[in-house]
């Protein structure tokens, strides 16, 4: 069967769905149970979440269903706060704050490395089935103490050297994210202008680089993308933006609007929202501040500059100025609950073994 694999064995899942771990409110309680309840693995973008929300998310979801899901962290960074970079990019967002009426943030970054072991801690006495990593790798120590309570770990690579790198720590499974996938680039090893490399290429090049099992990323909406991911050697797919435009989901109804109304075109690759690269529909913001990327502060600090901006834009309906992260499979986003896609995905995979 198309269904049982070592991902599908290992997390105790019906089907080699998962859903990705879009941090910043998209991947509710609602979401990630909606996702495990119809055999596939939700899971709970834990990324900007203390300690304590992530303790009181994980908690819901256990109320909600009995199956397992995951938690996708964030590999601390490295916070450089350049003087220079935050008041000129002040300066270019002054005119934004003006028409929506904000003050200038004064931001105050905090080291993430305690909050980031306080998190592990929260996964393992909560006995989670699987802990995501994004944005890098963390400490062998630490996914030692992850695997020694028998929770499997997934890396996420954007190069085959990247998830080398990952399966050398000792991750149990690496995601291989293609350069279509919306929101943040994983790339960690080498910078993203080199790792813009497409999933249907990545995939088996990977496969054949590493022994652990890949689930492939990037530009996958149905069946037809599950299917060819599998044939490429990728033993499961993680999906995000056919996720966003669901029920469920806790992305702002101007984002799923602009999804279910874009084309293949029109996402770029931006630094301006966070200070790192991350794919969404373009809009005003990104090409007003595409010519100043370089000369912007680094992850986190834009984000942190930039986080009232794309709050209060939400509130006043203003997508211009709105973060709408998204792949460029676009055409493909539906309306629905995230059962309903599940369900879709499978019976178009069923249905074509049906026919062979």
């Amino acid at each position: 069967m198309w269904n049982n694999n070592e991902v599908t064995r290992r997390l105790n899942i019906k089907y080699p769905i998962i859903q990705a771990g879009m941090a910043g409110g998209p991947t509710t309680p609602e979401l990630v149970a909606a996702v495990s309840n119809a055999g596939g693995l939700g899971t709970l973008g834990a990324g900007y979440m203390t300690a304590d929300q992530m303790k009181k998310s994980i908690k819901k979801i256990k109320r909600l269903t009995e199956k397992p899901f995951g938690v996708n962290l964030f590999v601390p960074q490295h916070a450089d706060r350049d003087t220079e970079k935050v008041e000129a990019s002040n300066r270019l967002l002054w005119p934004i704050r003006q028409t929506l009426h904000l003050m200038t943030p004064s931001v105050e970054i905090k080291s993430e490395n305690e909050q980031f072991e306080q998190q592990i801690q929260v996964i393992i006495d909560e006995k989670i089935t699987a802990c995501t990593f994004t944005f890098g790798v963390p400490e062998r120590k630490m996914l030692h103490q992850l695997k020694h309570q028998h929770i499997i770990t997934i890396g996420t690579a954007t190069t085959v050297r990247e998830a080398e790198i990952c399966e050398n720590l000792g991750f149990d499974m690496v995601v291989v994210q293609g350069s279509e996938a919306g929101g943040h680039r994983g790339s960690f090893a080498v910078p993203y202008e080199q790792a813009m490399i497409g999933t249907i290429s990545l995939v088996p090049q990977t496969v054949d680089h590493v022994s652990i099992p890949v689930i492939a990323a990037g530009g996958i909406m149905d069946g037809r993308g599950v299917l060819a991911a599998l044939v490429l050697g990728a033993e499961a797919v993680q999906m995000g933006t056919a996720f966003v435009t669901c029920d469920e989901c806790g992305a702002q109804k101007l984002h799923k609007e602009s999804i279910l109304n874009s084309s293949e075109d029109e996402t770029t690759v931006t630094s301006a929202f966070s200070g790192k690269p991350a794919r969404g529909i373009r809009n005003q913001f990104i090409d007003s501040l595409k010519p100043y990327e370089k000369s912007l502060p680094d992850y986190p600090v834009q984000n942190a500059l930039t986080k009232d901006i794309r709050s209060e834009a939400a509130k006043n309906h203003r997508p211009e100025w709105m973060s709408m992260w998204s792949g460029q499979s676009t055409r493909l986003s539906k309306k629905g609950s995230a059962s309903q896609l599940i369900h879709s995905i499978v019976a178009e995979i069923e249905d074509f073994y049906l026919h062979i």
